[in-house]
Protein backbone atom coordinates (compact mmCIF):
# COMPACT_ATOMS: atom_id res chain seq x y z
CA UNK A 1 0.00 0.00 0.00
CA UNK A 2 1.58 3.36 -0.92
CA UNK A 3 1.82 5.88 1.77
CA UNK A 4 -0.16 8.92 2.39
CA UNK A 5 2.32 11.59 2.28
CA UNK A 6 -0.21 14.22 3.51
CA UNK A 7 -0.75 12.50 7.09
CA UNK A 8 1.67 14.88 9.11
CA UNK A 9 -0.01 18.16 8.16
CA UNK A 10 -2.68 18.00 10.98
CA UNK A 11 0.61 17.70 13.73
CA UNK A 12 2.38 20.53 11.13
CA UNK A 13 -1.14 22.80 11.32
CA UNK A 14 -1.20 22.22 15.45
CA UNK A 15 2.86 23.33 15.56
CA UNK A 16 2.51 26.41 13.16
CA UNK A 17 -0.15 27.53 15.66
CA UNK A 18 1.56 27.08 18.45
CA UNK A 19 4.13 29.17 17.27
CA UNK A 20 2.07 32.19 16.85
CA UNK A 21 0.44 31.43 20.29
CA UNK A 22 3.18 33.23 22.94
CA UNK A 23 3.56 35.96 21.05
CA UNK A 24 3.15 39.53 22.48
CA UNK A 25 2.18 41.23 18.87
CA UNK A 26 -0.08 44.36 18.29
CA UNK A 27 -3.58 41.93 17.34
CA UNK A 28 -3.71 43.71 13.47
CA UNK A 29 0.10 41.91 13.19
CA UNK A 30 -1.07 38.62 14.76
CA UNK A 31 -3.92 38.26 12.58
CA UNK A 32 -2.26 39.09 9.37
CA UNK A 33 0.32 36.42 10.45
CA UNK A 34 -2.48 33.99 11.35
CA UNK A 35 -3.74 35.13 7.63
CA UNK A 36 -0.68 34.75 5.86
CA UNK A 37 0.19 31.29 7.06
CA UNK A 38 -3.61 30.07 6.45
CA UNK A 39 -4.34 28.00 3.55
CA UNK A 40 -1.45 26.93 2.49
CA UNK A 41 -0.54 23.22 1.02
CA UNK A 42 2.37 22.86 3.39
CA UNK A 43 5.01 21.23 0.67
CA UNK A 44 8.17 22.76 2.39
CA UNK A 45 7.29 21.41 6.00
CA UNK A 46 5.99 17.71 4.71
CA UNK A 47 8.86 17.47 2.91
CA UNK A 48 10.89 17.83 5.61
CA UNK A 49 8.75 15.85 7.88
CA UNK A 50 9.65 12.63 5.31
CA UNK A 51 13.29 13.75 4.63
CA UNK A 52 13.90 12.88 8.46
CA UNK A 53 11.31 9.77 8.22
CA UNK A 54 14.11 8.76 5.17
CA UNK A 55 17.23 9.17 7.60
CA UNK A 56 15.95 6.66 10.18
CA UNK A 57 13.94 9.49 13.02
CA UNK A 58 10.55 10.09 13.92
CA UNK A 59 9.23 12.89 11.63
CA UNK A 60 8.24 14.52 14.79
CA UNK A 61 11.78 15.54 15.26
CA UNK A 62 11.31 18.14 11.98
CA UNK A 63 8.75 20.23 13.54
CA UNK A 64 11.14 23.60 14.13
CA UNK A 65 12.75 23.35 10.75
CA UNK A 66 9.30 22.59 8.89
CA UNK A 67 7.72 25.49 11.16
CA UNK A 68 10.93 27.54 10.13
CA UNK A 69 10.70 27.09 6.40
CA UNK A 70 7.03 27.75 6.03
CA UNK A 71 7.47 30.72 8.00
CA UNK A 72 9.80 31.97 5.36
CA UNK A 73 8.18 30.91 2.38
CA UNK A 74 5.11 32.45 3.87
CA UNK A 75 7.35 35.90 4.04
CA UNK A 76 8.10 35.32 0.52
CA UNK A 77 4.66 35.20 -0.72
CA UNK A 78 3.51 38.06 1.29
CA UNK A 79 6.63 40.15 -0.58
CA UNK A 80 6.15 38.90 -3.65
CA UNK A 81 2.71 39.96 -4.22
CA UNK A 82 3.33 43.37 -3.13
CA UNK A 83 2.57 46.13 -5.77
CA UNK A 84 6.51 46.93 -6.54
CA UNK A 85 7.28 42.94 -7.26
CA UNK A 86 4.55 41.01 -8.56
CA UNK A 87 1.49 43.07 -7.82
CA UNK A 88 -0.53 40.02 -7.27
CA UNK A 89 -4.41 40.53 -5.99
CA UNK A 90 -5.06 37.15 -5.16
CA UNK A 91 -3.30 34.59 -3.72
CA UNK A 92 -5.38 31.18 -1.91
CA UNK A 93 -8.40 31.52 -3.61
CA UNK A 94 -8.41 34.82 -1.54
CA UNK A 95 -7.21 38.51 -1.24
CA UNK A 96 -3.10 38.69 -1.02
CA UNK A 97 -2.65 40.64 2.57
CA UNK A 98 -1.48 43.60 1.21
CA UNK A 99 -4.89 44.21 -0.38
CA UNK A 100 -6.59 42.67 3.07
CA UNK A 101 -4.81 44.76 5.06
CA UNK A 102 -2.53 46.97 3.77
CA UNK A 103 0.51 47.23 2.14
CA UNK A 104 2.05 48.65 5.37
CA UNK A 105 0.85 45.99 7.55
CA UNK A 106 1.98 43.54 4.49
CA UNK A 107 5.57 44.75 4.45
CA UNK A 108 5.35 44.24 8.58
CA UNK A 109 3.70 40.85 8.58
CA UNK A 110 6.64 40.08 5.87
CA UNK A 111 9.34 40.93 8.24
CA UNK A 112 7.91 39.52 11.02
CA UNK A 113 7.82 35.70 9.79
CA UNK A 114 11.38 36.31 8.55
CA UNK A 115 12.57 37.19 12.06
CA UNK A 116 10.47 34.91 13.79
CA UNK A 117 11.64 31.84 11.34
CA UNK A 118 15.02 31.99 13.22
CA UNK A 119 13.64 32.60 16.62
CA UNK A 120 11.93 29.59 16.00
CA UNK A 121 15.16 27.74 15.33
CA UNK A 122 16.97 29.15 18.13
CA UNK A 123 13.85 28.76 20.71
CA UNK A 124 12.82 25.35 19.81
CA UNK A 125 15.97 23.28 18.38
CA UNK A 126 17.03 20.78 20.88
CA UNK A 127 20.42 21.62 20.87
CA UNK A 128 22.18 24.98 20.19
CA UNK A 129 24.71 22.69 17.93
CA UNK A 130 22.00 21.75 15.54
CA UNK A 131 20.31 24.74 15.81
CA UNK A 132 23.51 26.54 14.17
CA UNK A 133 23.33 24.09 11.53
CA UNK A 134 19.94 24.53 10.74
CA UNK A 135 20.10 28.20 11.02
CA UNK A 136 23.01 28.05 8.27
CA UNK A 137 20.96 26.48 5.97
CA UNK A 138 17.96 28.31 6.04
CA UNK A 139 19.72 31.84 6.08
CA UNK A 140 21.80 30.21 2.45
CA UNK A 141 18.21 29.40 1.68
CA UNK A 142 16.77 32.39 2.18
CA UNK A 143 19.29 34.20 0.47
CA UNK A 144 19.33 32.16 -2.97
CA UNK A 145 15.65 32.88 -2.45
CA UNK A 146 15.67 36.33 -3.05
CA UNK A 147 18.61 36.59 -5.30
CA UNK A 148 16.68 33.95 -7.51
CA UNK A 149 13.72 36.74 -7.14
CA UNK A 150 16.35 39.38 -8.51
CA UNK A 151 16.84 37.59 -11.14
CA UNK A 152 13.60 36.76 -11.80
CA UNK A 153 12.53 40.91 -11.21
CA UNK A 154 15.36 43.25 -11.95
CA UNK A 155 17.28 40.82 -14.19
CA UNK A 156 21.47 40.85 -13.50
CA UNK A 157 22.01 37.26 -14.65
CA UNK A 158 25.26 36.23 -15.72
CA UNK A 159 26.13 36.87 -19.39
CA UNK A 160 26.98 34.22 -21.86
CA UNK A 161 23.98 31.73 -20.33
CA UNK A 162 21.51 30.13 -22.93
CA UNK A 163 17.60 30.86 -22.22
CA UNK A 164 17.46 27.46 -20.78
CA UNK A 165 20.54 27.98 -18.03
CA UNK A 166 18.90 31.77 -17.59
CA UNK A 167 15.50 30.02 -16.50
CA UNK A 168 17.56 27.02 -14.25
CA UNK A 169 19.75 29.75 -12.57
CA UNK A 170 16.71 31.67 -12.01
CA UNK A 171 14.31 28.81 -10.33
CA UNK A 172 17.13 26.71 -8.56
CA UNK A 173 17.24 29.58 -5.99
CA UNK A 174 14.21 31.28 -6.42
CA UNK A 175 11.76 28.31 -5.92
CA UNK A 176 14.36 25.26 -5.66
CA UNK A 177 16.60 26.55 -3.00
CA UNK A 178 13.79 26.45 -0.06
CA UNK A 179 12.75 23.26 -1.14
CA UNK A 180 16.12 22.16 -0.97
CA UNK A 181 16.62 23.70 2.57
CA UNK A 182 13.74 21.83 3.84
CA UNK A 183 14.63 18.58 2.82
CA UNK A 184 18.51 19.01 4.06
CA UNK A 185 17.10 20.58 7.33
CA UNK A 186 14.66 17.69 8.25
CA UNK A 187 17.67 15.27 7.48
CA UNK A 188 19.76 17.16 9.94
CA UNK A 189 16.89 16.82 12.26
CA UNK A 190 16.99 13.68 12.62
CA UNK A 191 18.51 11.89 15.71
CA UNK A 192 19.47 15.71 16.39
CA UNK A 193 21.61 15.28 13.44
CA UNK A 194 23.77 12.78 14.17
CA UNK A 195 26.63 11.23 11.90
CA UNK A 196 25.55 13.81 9.54
CA UNK A 197 28.05 16.53 8.20
CA UNK A 198 27.89 19.91 8.65
CA UNK A 199 25.24 22.30 6.84
CA UNK A 200 26.38 24.37 4.15
CA UNK A 201 29.20 25.98 4.36
CA UNK A 202 28.79 29.54 5.91
CA UNK A 203 29.68 32.10 3.39
CA UNK A 204 29.22 30.39 0.43
CA UNK A 205 26.95 32.00 -2.09
CA UNK A 206 23.96 29.92 -3.39
CA UNK A 207 23.37 32.04 -6.35
CA UNK A 208 27.02 31.40 -8.79
CA UNK A 209 26.87 31.15 -12.24
CA UNK A 210 26.31 27.29 -11.42
CA UNK A 211 23.37 28.34 -9.09
CA UNK A 212 22.61 26.20 -5.45
CA UNK A 213 25.70 24.12 -4.24
CA UNK A 214 26.05 21.39 -6.13
CA UNK A 215 24.82 17.72 -4.29
CA UNK A 216 28.84 16.62 -3.94
CA UNK A 217 28.55 19.34 -1.22
CA UNK A 218 26.30 17.51 0.86
CA UNK A 219 28.85 15.42 2.49
CA UNK A 220 27.38 12.11 3.83
CA UNK A 221 25.69 9.58 1.62
CA UNK A 222 22.12 10.02 2.98
CA UNK A 223 22.07 13.99 2.70
CA UNK A 224 23.92 14.16 -0.43
CA UNK A 225 20.57 11.53 -1.84
CA UNK A 226 18.03 13.59 -0.16
CA UNK A 227 20.03 17.15 -1.50
CA UNK A 228 19.87 15.53 -5.10
CA UNK A 229 16.08 14.08 -4.78
CA UNK A 230 15.29 18.37 -3.50
CA UNK A 231 16.83 19.48 -6.29
CA UNK A 232 14.85 17.47 -8.97
CA UNK A 233 11.67 17.92 -7.00
CA UNK A 234 12.34 22.33 -6.72
CA UNK A 235 12.96 22.28 -10.89
CA UNK A 236 9.95 19.70 -11.24
CA UNK A 237 7.87 21.92 -8.88
CA UNK A 238 8.59 25.14 -10.68
CA UNK A 239 8.44 23.62 -14.34
CA UNK A 240 4.90 22.12 -13.49
CA UNK A 241 3.79 25.57 -11.71
CA UNK A 242 5.16 27.67 -15.18
CA UNK A 243 2.43 24.62 -16.98
CA UNK A 244 -0.41 25.57 -14.49
CA UNK A 245 0.24 29.50 -15.64
CA UNK A 246 -0.45 28.19 -19.14
CA UNK A 247 -3.28 25.99 -19.02
CA UNK A 248 -5.24 26.44 -15.36
CA UNK A 249 -7.80 29.09 -14.60
CA UNK A 250 -7.53 31.45 -11.64
CA UNK A 251 -10.28 29.37 -9.64
CA UNK A 252 -8.41 26.46 -9.99
CA UNK A 253 -4.78 27.42 -9.16
CA UNK A 254 -6.25 29.88 -6.23
CA UNK A 255 -4.41 32.44 -7.93
CA UNK A 256 -4.21 34.82 -11.27
CA UNK A 257 -3.29 32.49 -14.35
CA UNK A 258 -1.23 34.13 -17.81
CA UNK A 259 0.59 36.41 -16.12
CA UNK A 260 4.17 35.20 -16.87
CA UNK A 261 3.36 35.20 -20.75
CA UNK A 262 1.78 38.68 -20.06
CA UNK A 263 5.02 40.00 -18.83
CA UNK A 264 7.13 38.19 -21.40
CA UNK A 265 8.90 35.98 -18.82
CA UNK A 266 11.20 33.09 -19.52
CA UNK A 267 9.34 30.40 -18.54
CA UNK A 268 9.77 26.21 -19.22
CA UNK A 269 6.65 26.09 -21.89
CA UNK A 270 8.19 29.30 -23.92
CA UNK A 271 11.35 27.57 -24.13
CA UNK A 272 10.66 23.44 -24.52
CA UNK A 273 7.15 23.74 -25.41
CA UNK A 274 4.14 22.18 -23.59
CA UNK A 275 5.36 18.58 -24.65
CA UNK A 276 9.14 19.53 -23.29
CA UNK A 277 7.87 20.78 -20.25
CA UNK A 278 5.64 17.71 -19.48
CA UNK A 279 8.94 15.68 -20.75
CA UNK A 280 10.85 17.32 -18.20
CA UNK A 281 8.73 16.88 -15.65
CA UNK A 282 9.11 12.97 -15.99
CA UNK A 283 12.55 13.07 -16.38
CA UNK A 284 13.34 15.13 -13.02
CA UNK A 285 10.44 12.85 -11.32
CA UNK A 286 12.41 9.90 -12.46
CA UNK A 287 15.91 10.94 -11.00
CA UNK A 288 14.37 12.00 -7.76
CA UNK A 289 12.98 8.39 -7.50
CA UNK A 290 16.05 7.17 -8.81
CA UNK A 291 18.37 9.38 -6.27
CA UNK A 292 16.50 7.58 -3.07
CA UNK A 293 17.56 4.29 -3.92
CA UNK A 294 20.05 3.98 -1.28
CA UNK A 295 17.63 5.26 1.50
CA UNK A 296 15.40 1.90 1.15
CA UNK A 297 11.68 2.00 2.63
CA UNK A 298 12.06 5.23 5.09
CA UNK A 299 12.10 7.26 2.38
CA UNK A 300 8.79 5.97 0.75
CA UNK A 301 7.18 9.46 2.09
CA UNK A 302 9.22 11.53 0.25
CA UNK A 303 8.38 8.89 -2.84
CA UNK A 304 5.07 9.39 -2.45
CA UNK A 305 5.67 12.97 -2.33
CA UNK A 306 7.18 13.50 -5.47
CA UNK A 307 4.67 11.39 -7.21
CA UNK A 308 1.73 13.83 -5.93
CA UNK A 309 3.88 16.92 -6.53
CA UNK A 310 4.13 15.65 -10.12
CA UNK A 311 0.85 15.13 -10.88
CA UNK A 312 -0.47 18.32 -8.77
CA UNK A 313 -3.06 20.73 -10.43
CA UNK A 314 -3.03 23.79 -8.08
Amino acid sequence: MIPDPSHPLPEIEAYLRSCLDDLAFPPALLDALRYALDGGKRIRPTLAWHACEAVGSPGEASLPAAAAVEFIHAFSLIHDDLPALDNDDLRRGRPTLHIRSGEALAILAGDALHALAFDILARRTPSPALAGRLVDELAAATAGMIAGQVYDTLGGLPPGLSDRERLELIHRNKTGALIRASCRMGALCASSGAGLPPACASGVPLTSGAGVLPASASGSPHLSAITRYAECVGLMFQIIDDLLDVESHHDTAGKRTGKDAAQGKLTYPSILGLKGSRAEVRRLHDEALSALRPLGPDAEGLRSLCRLLAERRK
